[in-house]
């Protein structure tokens, strides 16, 4: 019989983390089910479709200790609207603040993930698009903020120079009187384009257009008017839907660079929250995202190496149609760790390395062919 709804019967599952005794964690698992959908007392809803298909269903009840437990909800995909904003409210719109309960994984039908195009480029196409066929790509971010955008221009002609594949805008420029956004793009896009014609190289530099509200949009269009070759948002700043809109904008048209501002406190605590998997990896490349940013293991952050192998794997792994999408550890690198990073991560990487690449020697240009070097040839 057909639903009255209009409803399909397929279902997309979300995977949580539950602290609780085994009776608690299904009393809260029912909680859930009702207030990420419905949100209305259980015993006053209609017989029918919104009590029997709305409602979100639980499937299953792993435990992993005496006080924790993986839940396993499904909704139908109908609730979700199709759209960003309403999935992320009914993955985890009001339980967020719930204490004890953390979003651990999404698994998405194929009907309800062609409502998403996802990256535009992903790990091949900005592998085309720099001329870059294996190695992992290398990227820096022009710092520190208060130098003029006459100042960061030279500093992006020497590290393009240097061979650097993505030079970026600190996620702190943004349209400061010391170094306005149209200026800025402007040089800085025509240093690396100039030194691309003496290179050869196709070296690119992705402005940060995190703005407020449509002003990151107008920023997007401005940033491809003015040569730049890649985009940096922040979509913890802006929202990922915003982000989404602008990698389906045929009018831009640029590859984007995902930053985790804001993002790491869903992700720090083990039993709150969204996982990293899910937020810098699902999330990010679901919004189209062709890189997501987050801090590596063993820097001045404090995620583990099995988070950021969690971040590689979402990026990766089959997700529909959407294109595999590359994993940007930083936040603390150094050129010594580029051998460790490539064990760690493989060729499918994007290696940045931000102050390190100033304090491994005096000599600028001879760091960033350092780590060129070794990212090419080895040890």
């Amino acid at each position: 019989m057909a639903s009255l709804l209009g409803l399909s019967g397929r279902r997309f599952q979300v995977v949580y983390r539950i602290c609780g005794t085994l009776d608690e964690v299904r009393n809260r698992a029912r909680e859930i089910s009702v207030e990420q959908t419905v949100e209305f007392p259980e015993a006053l809803l209609p017989a029918g479709d919104i009590r029997d298909q709305l409602v979100g269903h639980i499937e299953s009840i792993t435990p992993l200790d005496e006080s924790r437990h993986e839940v396993a909800i499904s909704y139908a995909v109908e609730t979700a609207g199709f759209e960003f904003t309403q999935l992320l409210n009914v993955i985890f719109g009001n339980t967020s603040m719930q204490p004890g309960i953390r979003v651990e994984r999404i698994v998405m039908p194929e009907v309800l993930l062609q409502a998403f195009s996802g990256p535009r480029f992903g790990c091949r196409g900005l592998r085309d698009y720099l001329g870059v066929t294996q190695r992992p790509l290398l990227c820096t971010a022009l710092k520190p903020m208060g130098l003029s955008a006459t100042e960061l221009a030279e500093l992006a002609y020497t590290l393009a120079l240097g061979g650097i594949d993505i030079i970026k805008d600190d996620h702190g420029l943004a349209d400061q009187p010391f170094a306005p956004f149209h200026e800025r793009v402007a040089r800085c896009a025509e240093a690396v384009s100039r030194a691309n014609r003496i290179t050869g190289l196709k070296c690119i530099y992705a402005p940060n257009v995190s703005g407020c509200g449509e002003e990151t949009l107008r920023r997007a269009y401005s940033a491809r008017q003015l040569g730049a070759g890649a985009l940096l948002i922040a979509p913890g700043l802006v929202s990922f839907g915003m982000m989404q809109q602008i990698a389906s904008d045929e009018r831009i048209g640029l590859p984007i660079l995902g930053h985790p501002a804001l993002l790491g406190s869903f992700a720090v605590h083990p039993d709150y929250g969204i996982s990293h998997y899910t937020i810098f990896g699902q999330l990010m490349r679901l919004a189209g995202a062709d890189a997501t940013i987050f801090p590596n293991y063993g820097g001045r952050f404090s995620f583990s190496q099995k988070a950021c192998k969690a971040i590689a794997q979402a990026a990766s792994e089959p997700m529909g149609r959407l294109r595999s999408i590359f994993p940007a550890p930083a936040g603390g690198m150094t050129i010594e760790r580029v051998p460790e990073m490539r064990t760690v991560y493989g060729n499918d990487v994007i290696l940045l390395i931000g102050g390190g690449l100033h304090t491994h020697s005096p000599d600028l240009l001879a760091n960033c062919r350092e780590f060129r070097r070794l990212v090419e040839h080895g040890l």
